[in-house]
């Protein structure tokens, strides 16, 4: 039992498990002895030099077998920690799919499939018209939405089937991730399940998806909606991004939008464009409430976002009719759990002691903006972990505490600033003052300045009161910023990218800069200045 625990902790992906069972007629009984050790403390510095190495070797000699499964150095000081050396191939595969977890690219090509919602002819002779109305009629039968058959919906599904294959082949491998919950929470709230779908078309499973309009999270809320559904938004944590939370507040927000018009297409394209939008629409077509009907009369995205809700549902709900082969993922739903953290932890401190990859931690926790759990004395703060490693997290919970602690210390004043973002806020205009000045100091628009405070033009008087509603944390009068002091700059070069900065600083990630930058996209440009917030 004590062997099996601790190879547990020691592996720092499911999938290595998996591969060291299948594997495991090639250890030696003295190897096997030293996975009985306590929970290892992994020099995350060290962990990367070693995993360097192990690249080099695969592409020297990418046949050769391992000659040992792992290596456990000892390193004399306060306390005893351990190295790994993971098998190369499982480990390569980790790394890549980990990549695939935590980069920005399915968000872009679902947003292009989106766009390519088009309604003319395809030719696509592998479904014929007469099995994809059988088809249809049978999801129609078991769904709520209306799924009947129409030339438009046709040549969605078929022009999905033709050009995006492999992108819907790497969302339905990360489905296998998220949907579990998403349909547990729909599950709790009488809903269809077939919603999970809608987190595809909104956000392709991004946690850190985030559009030009600010809307972010699976579920792409707007600062403002996510604040009235309970989602608690701050300089460390953003709950729009994870995943849970923020499918407990859609799962509110479109019951709501259900009970309001009574159908599931017009919850839909509400849930997208607003409800003001869709009862035009409807008053535009002469009272017609048939999604089809007065599509034509709503905005050009939500046109094509109820159709790309039903061919992507179609198309995962007849994968292998159409020889689709998702990748599986290593890391599942129900092999993860969660803690409760009792102290301030970084997710770089979480990692190192528990033997989890950094990439993994914060793939599981997207939640925490600067990769920092902070803890509040009135708010609750989770961590979520593979099982293997939450048990010896919860056993040494006091020394790992107690460690992070002193850590702590020595970076006190590196931390950023705990700076709750309010729900509204009370500006008083001074003389200098103007609306775009206002809006950019508060990262609202200038229209919606205008409509919150019922202004026909632009122009302000000294001592005027506005009320805004701020989408990112600001101190209040006479507060310090510490978090701008402690931020580092970096200026863009020519050949840079997301990914080649990042490697630049430890501990951060694309998505961290991204997230940091209010960056939409990938794109950089020579000269770009950009802040690293650890």
């Amino acid at each position: 039992m004590k062997k099996s625990l601790s190879l547990g902790i020691a592996l720092s992906c499911l999938s290595v498990l998996v591969l060291n069972a299948q594997e495991s007629n090639t250890e030696k009984p003295a190897e096997a002895a030293l996975l009985s050790k306590s929970l290892p403390v992994v020099d995350t510095v060290e962990l990367k030099q070693i995993q360097q190495s192990l690249n080099k070797e695969m592409k020297g000699n990418p046949s050769k077998p391992d000659q040992k499964v792992f290596l456990f150095k000892e390193v004399k000081g306060d306390s005893t920690t351990y190295n790994l050396k993971d098998r190369k191939y499982a480990a390569k595969i980790d790394e890549r799919w980990i990549e695939e977890l935590t980069t920005g690219t399915l968000y872009d090509s679902i947003s292009a499939l989106v766009d390519d919602t088009e309604y003319e002819e395809v030719n696509y002779p592998e479904l014929t018209t007469e099995t994809l109305k059988k088809r249809l009629a049978d999801l129609n039968a078991r769904t709520p939405f209306n799924i009947e058959y129409n030339p438009s919906l046709e040549n969605v599904i078929k022009g999905y089937l033709k050009r995006h294959k492999p992108t819907l082949e790497r969302l339905m491998g990360l489905s296998e991730f998220y949907f579990p919950g998403f349909e547990e929470t729909f599950d709790k709230y009488d809903m269809p399940l077939e919603l999970k779908y809608l987190a595809i078309v909104e956000s392709a499973l991004r946690p850190r998806a985030k559009s030009h309009a600010g809307a972010t999270g699976i579920w792409q809320f707007m600062f403002g909606t996510g604040k009235l559904y309970g989602l608690d938004i701050s300089s460390y944590v953003d709950e729009r991004m994870d995943p849970i939370m923020s499918t407990e507040a859609a799962a509110k927000y479109l019951s709501k939008l259900y009970e309001i018009f009574g159908d599931w297409d017009l919850a839909l394209a509400s849930y997208n464009s607003g409800p003001g939008n869709v009862s035009k629409a409807i008053r535009r077509s002469g009272g017609r409430t048939n999604y089809w009907n007065i599509r034509h009369h709503l905005p050009r995205e939500t046109a094509g976002y109820v159709p790309a809700f039903l061919a992507t549902m179609y198309i995962f709900e007849y994968a292998e009719e159409h020889g689709y082969k998702p990748q599986k993922p290593d890391i599942n739903y129900f092999e993860t759990d969660t803690v409760r953290v009792k102290e301030m932890l970084t997710l770089q401190q979480v990692s190192a002691y528990t033997g989890v990859s950094l990439e993994e931690i914060q793939f599981l926790n997207p939640a925490y903006k600067l990769d920092i759990i902070p803890y509040v004395s009135d708010e609750d703060y989770y961590l979520r972990l593979p099982v293997t490693a939450l048990g010896p997290f919860v056993n040494n919970e006091t020394e790992i505490y107690a460690t992070a602690k002193e850590e702590m210390k020595r970076e006190e004043e590196t931390l950023p600033e705990y700076l709750e973002v309010p729900s509204s806020v009370t500006y008083r205009v001074r003389s200098g003052d103007y609306l775009g000045k206002i809006a950019e100091r508060y990262s609202v628009g200038v229209s919606q300045i205008k409509r919150w405070n019922n202004l026909r033009s632009n122009s302000l008087r000294v001592g005027q009161r506005l009320i805004l509603y701020p989408t990112k944390p600001v101190a209040t009068a006479g507060a310090t910023a510490p978090a701008a002091k402690a931020s580092k700059k970096y200026v863009v070069k020519k050949g840079d990218s997301l990914w080649t900065i990042a490697r630049k600083f430890p501990g951060v990630s694309a998505e961290n800069l991204k997230v940091w930058n209010d960056l939409s996209g990938n794109s950089l440009k020579p000269g770009m200045t950009l802040v690293i917030a650890n």
